[in-house]
């Protein structure tokens, strides 16, 4: 017996725009680009190189030895990582991203399977997911909103300068990974509203006339 498949142009765009937000986030949490400091010297002949320190989430690049630039993390014991060197709301921050990435990568995963599963429990297995893509999305709103709320850190002081505090960072600028966090986080939740148009879409009258048909592979664009 042949398995039945069923792919039309809404569930594509609600698979490939949940692809992207999970890509976007998971790409903005490993990047160590939330804030950059401000210039500083590297040590040249002619002394005009400048380098700027950033960090992210987990992670920062900074100078070693003045000339070397390392980039690594510095949750060395996860959540039980000395609170001076990882922030307790950075912590937190960091939870709420993981939790929404995890629930992310599970409907991705449903979202590939969709052209073969339709429904799951006699629930529909769009609107499973684009419930579970506005739960993930609410959780990235929560890791979003803690992370400038820790800019008040020692760590964050020592780069950005003695008047970083929450939500103001000082000296340092927003960098490229928190943009991508926006952006990722907005299209989890248009993944959410597409979920519905998908699942109108591999039950309308044009699909069931595929089915009645015979036919085992329905693709509509």
């Amino acid at each position: 017996m042949c398995c039945l498949v069923i792919v039309t142009g809404r569930s594509l765009a609600w698979t490939l725009i949940s692809i992207l937000a999970f890509m976007s986030v998971l790409a903005a949490v490993l990047t160590p680009k939330w804030i950059i400091g401000p210039g500083r010297p590297i040590q040249s002949d002619d002394g005009s190189k400048m380098y700027n320190p950033s960090q992210g989430i987990y992670n920062r690049c900074i100078l070693l030895q003045g000339q070397k630039n390392h980039c690594g993390d510095f949750n060395q014991d996860g959540f039980f990582t000395d609170p001076v060197v990882f922030p307790p709301i950075w912590k937190a921050s960091m939870f709420f991203m993981s939790f929404g990435l995890a629930i992310m990568a599970a409907t991705v995963a449903a979202a590939l399977l969709g052209c073969y599963v339709q429904s799951i429990g006699r629930k529909s297995i769009f609107d499973l997911c684009g419930v579970a893509q506005a739960i993930a999305g609410i959780s990235y709103l929560f890791g979003m909103i803690l992370y400038p709320a820790g800019w008040g850190a020692p760590r964050v002081r020592k780069m950005c300068g003695p008047e970083a505090n929450a939500f103001y960072p000082g000296d340092c600028t927003i960098g490229y990974s928190f943009y991508l966090a926006v952006c990722g986080v907005s299209l989890t939740f248009l993944s959410a509203i597409l979920s519905n148009q998908a699942e109108k879409s591999t039950s309308s009258d044009k699909v069931q006339e595929k089915l009645n048909e015979g036919k085992n592979l329905v693709c509509l664009l």
